[in-house]
């Protein structure tokens, strides 16, 4: 629940350690032993596709709760964690949800190679609702496969004597115990969840991870980087209400896929989506490079890019965007092009009836040129996608 409320690796092996303190002093209050509460213990894990950090958190995992154990008085076979890894549903995406096994493919691998008792693999289209047959199939012959043909239950700690593993693993069980010290510091887990300290520092990780996957810094495949906008939705029945413990429940594509909900209910009602005209300038060498980006980006946002022709110029531009259908425009091409053409052509643009003219990239010198042309913004790598798109959104007059 703790990863699946956004928390960081470190939150989630903290946040486990505080409950596996508190289960131990009820079942200790309760009468049994030391070693026999271990015994009843069981410590769920998410696996994500960064495989080297799941490796790593589940390492870390056994050496916080052997010195648990340690200082609780149980002897060597009470201190032994038991874990079951679940693949991670904060990473599954619910467009081209095919990707999703791929990453559960990696993380089950990452899982058995950090050494989980127990693995359990989503379906591909946990996310979208209750999963088909053949999502259930796919699902059990992945940790099958890992399990017979690749022999990840022969090998004990197959990543042990890696330094990047090993230093990954130290530093991972340092954070995570100081953060489990301050939970107990604030009376442990129950005080922590009640007063509010964990949902805090949750919602702090997940706002800092959100801006990252905003502008595409942590890229997710098929939602923010290669988008398949004609592809027909994976429906699925909706799944029964799960307890959610009082945290929310994240996704990894939550903004785009806001994004994209609101272009398909404009289908919907419309019959087309929301378009932009990609006005390549120069020859294919010159504009490809940032064709791509710009479709990526407007694909993203769930707006369809059109890229016809293949190249405009100032005489040629207002017949395309006419043809085109759209109101928004993107320039594309590279930097000594622009200072050649962008500024005749956004003018053309403009006087063609575009709203809203955008330019791939950051042109420096010329940019208080090309403004006065009719620029409006300038979309490069690294900028907030969500707010771009949804303000391009929002100018079409797209529902929210």
């Amino acid at each position: 629940p703790y990863h699946e409320a956004g928390g960081s690796a470190v939150q989630e092996l903290g946040c486990s350690l505080a409950a596996g303190v508190a289960a131990l002093r009820d079942l200790t209050a309760a009468g049994l032993s030391v070693e026999a509460a271990c015994g009843q213990l069981e410590f769920r894990y998410a696996a994500t596709a960064d495989q080297f950090l799941t490796i790593a958190k589940l390492r870390a995992a056994r050496r916080l709760w052997a010195r648990v154990a340690e200082v609780s008085g149980a002897g060597p076979a009470g201190a032994a964690q038991r874990q079951h890894a679940v693949t991670s549903s904060v990473m599954m995406t619910r467009r081209d949800p095919w990707v999703n096994m791929l990453r559960t493919t990696v993380a089950s691998l990452a899982a058995g190679v950090g050494g989980a008792d127990s693995v359990t693999v989503l379906p591909f289209d946990h996310t979208l609702g209750l999963p088909d047959g053949f999502a259930r199939r796919i699902a059990r012959n992945t940790s099958t496969i890992l399990i017979e043909e690749s022999h990840l239950g022969r090998v004990i700690d197959p990543a042990g004597g890696s330094w990047y593993v090993e230093r990954l693993t130290d530093d991972l069980a340092h954070a995570a115990w100081a953060w489990f010290q301050e939970i107990e510091r604030a009376g442990g887990q129950r005080a922590a969840l009640r007063d509010g300290l964990i949902a805090e520092r949750l919602a702090a990780t997940w706002a800092t991870r959100s801006e990252k996957l905003a502008r595409r810094r942590e890229p997710v495949t098929g939602v923010s980087e290669f988008p398949q906008l004609a592809e027909a939705p994976v429906v699925r029945d909706a799944p029964p209400p799960a307890a959610t413990g009082g945290l929310p429940t994240v996704h990894r594509d939550d903004a785009f896929e806001a994004l994209r909900s609101r272009s398909d209910a404009h289908l919907a009602s419309t019959g087309a989506r929301p378009r932009v005209l990609l006005a390549a300038l120069g020859p294919a060498a010159a504009h490809t490079a940032r064709v791509t980006f710009a479709s990526n980006l407007f694909q993203s946002g769930g707006i369809e890019p059109v890229h016809d022709p293949v190249t405009v110029d100032a005489t040629t531009v207002a017949d395309a965007l006419t043809a085109s259908g759209a109101t928004l425009a993107c320039l594309c091409s590279s930097d000594p092009v622009y200072a050649e053409q962008a500024a005749q052509v956004a003018a053309a643009l403009k006087a063609a009836g575009a709203t809203r003219v955008y330019l791939a990239g950051r042109p420096g010198e010329q940019r208080e040129t090309l403004i006065r042309a009719g620029v409006d913004e300038f979309v490069a790598v690294g900028d907030d996608a969500v707010a771009v798109l949804s303000a391009a959104l929002d100018h079409l007059g797209v529902a929210r």
